[in-house]
């Protein structure tokens, strides 16, 4: 058994008791698992800071000094354990509020200790809370690098003695009992060169104990290098892999339904980016081989006219189309859409959601499984058992993460060879992020929207301007527009959310009072069919108002509705916003975004509004959304683990990312087996990484 699998209770200094400690704080099982845990950041033991010389502009200190007192100060809760250190230049009083009878056994007065901490400033002040403490002599002792690693702690370790620098020392015992064979290199040899990377385990080594900053360095770049090889690897393998055994069915000629549609009755020119997006899909659909593709675009670009004319491309060749979407407001809009679109055309459009009466169910599901059906339009009810075709080709998916995997694969089921699939989303996506998170499928983007669109102006409103917009609104109204008031979501738990909402309503309904005004009222609360009906009640004109949650961020489409407040608008993301905004500006009025923060709202957060001020352009919000904030939950959405990295980062690292990509590329397109000499290091890696199991559905 490889001495990384051993279990950590079994290093020198830990034992049973701090073992269990490791594994339920800080997911430490095995020495494997230490030797992976690295330092957030290294201590110079040569720089020493002196009392007199720190300022505000010291975020962090290290001073060498005596314990001139010490004494527990309050009860209970106030309860805090104070000292002072002084050097030759001063005095710095340090303090705990936590561990006190822990600290209280390790400190003398009197003696010289090292402390290290964040400071904070008191009546001119310096200050230390709850710093790392070390007597002198034993620091001096222990000096085998003059940069020491720091780890992330708990509480809980503090308490049992397990701070962030007694961690290094574990690590320091960890590594006496390893050498480069326990960590043979992942990499070919040509690979490292041509980057200039250093060995794995003299990276492993150097990040927690750099002799110096330069050394550091050439570890972290080795080791997020491959972080991001490794993460890109696999994904592309599921790629290749599916590109060269999944069989798919072949349309091979473009029809009379196809091209009487293109020249016909197209009600608007196509972009150049849906021209390049619908001739990916034809030569994929093609080839012969299973289509998976992923086809993004901003809101508005166009994406539903792409999908009709896929939809028209497997007709064309003798095969039924099925669109699900994740609301039936969504699946209906689709469905009249498609409608208006293709009526003097011989394609047979059929709607099946929830709501579907038992009779006509029945109907739509015999005509699917004789093959009358040319398109399928519905929600999950599309997915049920019962719902069997003659001849699925396509399968179209809207909003796709609403969708769980287990939903989507149901499609899958409907014919004897899978159906090509379409996954759309509005959602735009970093391109770092997008080739990383989804690099198994295909991918096409509409990064165009049609000409003679009028851009939303989007401004911000404090609230002592709110009568100001509540006039403009009343104003549009009067115009015989309709509006959206969007507030934070309602989670189960969030009651404050709820009461927040509910003011909300009654003070639009004080400014808007019935019935003059109608309003209707959505949230996350509701029953899906109360919920459905005050949707169905706005997108018939019935109500002028809709307060609501962002349960309308995707979906729902007015072109009548021009107004779109949203309510402290710091609390959403960028992107997200961008998606709320992209509700209005649907129809040929001009539209309007007005960004309504909290009271108490910080710099950083009007600067991050004022982005949305600035462009309508999703692609350029989503960069900056990921920059500010990281990927969030794209690994919920994508539900596999491909971007819980340790140290890369998918914005700072942006470059790094394209250079390994194409090197990935280039590997695969010459040994996509991994066979040749000099890359079996990186396929014994991938399968000591993943098991022979999931290697054998990649190779």
């Amino acid at each position: 058994m490889s001495i990384l699998k051993t279990p950590i209770e079994y290093l020198k200094g830990v034992g049973s008791f701090r073992g269990d400690l490791l594994r339920k704080e800080l997911n430490i099982h095995t020495f494997g698992d230490l030797a992976y845990y690295f330092p957030y950041r290294h201590i110079d033991r040569t720089k020493v800071d002196s009392i007199q010389m720190l300022t505000s502009a010291n975020e962090y200190a290290q001073i060498v000094g005596v314990l001139i007192s010490l004494e527990i100060i309050g009860e209970r809760r106030s309860r805090r354990l104070v000292g002072q250190v002084r050097d030759k230049t001063g005095i710095i009083e340090v303090v705990w509020f936590q561990g006190i009878n822990w600290v209280q056994k390790i400190l003398s007065v009197g003696n010289m200790y090292r402390i290290f901490g964040r400071l904070s400033f008191f009546m001119g002040k310096a200050q230390m809370a709850h710093p790392e403490i070390e007597n002198w002599q034993t620091a001096t002792e222990n000096v085998r690098t003059s940069l020491e690693p720091v780890y992330s702690t708990t509480e809980k370790l503090k308490a049992r003695g397990l701070t962030g620098r007694s961690i290094g020392k574990l690590t320091s015992e960890l590594y006496t009992k390893l050498s480069a064979v326990d960590f043979p290199e992942n990499l070919s040899a040509g690979m490292k060169q041509k980057f200039n990377l250093i060995n794995r385990y003299q990276a492993l080594k150097q990040i927690h104990f750099p002799v110096s900053q330069n050394e550091y360095h050439h570890a972290v770049r080795r080791l997020k290098f491959e972080e991001l090889f490794f993460a890109q690897l696999r994904i592309n393998l599921v790629k290749v892999n599916r590109h060269k055994t999944s069989q798919g069915w072949k349309f091979d000629k473009v029809g009379d339904l196809f091209n009487s549609f293109y020249k016909n009755h197209l009600p608007f020119k196509l972009t150049n980016a849906q021209k390049r997006a619908i001739k990916e899909v034809r030569i994929d659909t093609g080839s012969g081989k299973h289509m998976n593709r992923l086809l993004q675009g901003d809101v508005g670009s166009g994406k539903t006219i792409v999908a009709l004319m896929v939809m028209l491309l497997a007709a064309d060749n003798g095969f039924q189309s099925v669109m699900m979407a994740p609301t039936e407001i969504l699946a209906r809009q689709h469905y009249q859409s498609l409608l208006e679109l293709l009526h003097e055309l011989p394609v047979n459009i059929r709607l099946l959601t929830g709501s579907t009466s038992l009779k006509e169910k029945r109907n739509i599901i015999a005509a699917c499984g004789e093959g009358d059906v040319t398109i399928l339009v519905g929600t999950h009810a599309v997915i049920e058992d019962k719902v069997m075709f003659k001849n699925l080709g396509f399968a179209i998916v809207d909003e796709q993460h609403k969708f769980g995997v287990a939903q989507r694969a149901q499609l899958w089921q409907k014919n004897s060879l899978p159906p090509h699939i379409l996954v759309m989303t509005a959602t735009p996506i970093p391109r770092t992020l997008a080739l990383t998170a989804y690099g198994d499928l295909d991918y096409s983007v509409i990064d165009e929207l049609p000409p003679g669109r009028k851009p939303v102006n989007t401004i911000i409103k404090r609230e002592s301007k709110r009568p100001e917009v509540m006039d403009f609104i009343r104003e549009q109204i009067g115009r015989g527009r309709q509006v959206y008031i969007i507030y934070p979501l309602i989670e189960e738990s969030s009651k404050l959310d709820y009461e927040n909402l509910m003011k909300g309503y009654e003070e639009v309904k004080s400014f808007f009072p019935e019935p003059q005004y109608w309003i209707s009222m959505v949230h996350g609360k509701q029953t899906a069919d109360l919920k459905e009906a005050n949707m169905k009640r706005f997108v018939e004109h019935d109500t002028q108002i809709m307060v609501s949650t962002t349960v309308i961020e995707v979906g729902v489409n007015v072109p009548n509705a021009t107004v779109m407040v949203i309510e402290s608008a710091e609390r959403f993301g960028l992107s997200q916003l961008h998606q709320l905004r992209g509700r209005v500006g649907r129809g040929a009025d001009q539209s309007y975004c007005v960004l309504m923060p909290g009271p108490k709202v910080s710099r950083e957060a009007m600067e991050r509004l004022q982005i949305m001020v600035e462009t309508n352009d999703g692609f350029k919000i989503a960069e900056k959304d990921l920059e500010l904030r990281g990927p969030g939950d794209i690994e919920g959405t994508r539900q596999s683990g491909l971007l819980n990295f340790k140290l890369a980062n998918l914005v700072d690292d942006k470059l790094m990312l394209e250079v390994i990509r194409k090197e990935v590329n280039d590997l695969l397109d010459s040994d996509a087996e991994l066979e040749r000499e000099e890359h079996i290091p990186i396929k014994k890696y991938l399968i000591a990484q993943q098991g022979k199991t999931i290697w054998s559905k990649i190779s």
